[in-house]
């Protein structure tokens, strides 16, 4: 399987960072937990686990898909609620 291009490297993560709540905090805890992969430390890999999984959590985070907006002046359509006449 061929890698893919680098160009298209950041436009898939802006893609997928759009959709996201919250993207800026997904991208800070991505690069913290890069560094973290870089810096020692004095229990190995706690922190990166953690972290790792708090980027997860993040990146599962989805925006909620927005209610329709109604100006005052429309009316809900109507429903028909009476029982069938036999």
């Amino acid at each position: 399987m061929a890698a893919l291009p680098r160009a298209t490297l950041p436009a898939l993560i802006a893609r997928f960072a759009g959709r996201l709540k919250f993207p800026q905090l997904f991208l800070f805890t991505g690069i913290l937990f890069l560094l973290d992969l870089v810096i020692p430390d004095l229990i190995p890999f706690a922190d990166e686990v953690l972290l790792g999984l708090i980027t997860l959590l993040f990146g599962m985070w989805r925006k909620t898909s927005s209610p329709q907006v109604t100006t005052p002046g429309d009316k809900p359509p109507m429903k028909d609620v009476t029982p069938p006449q036999d």
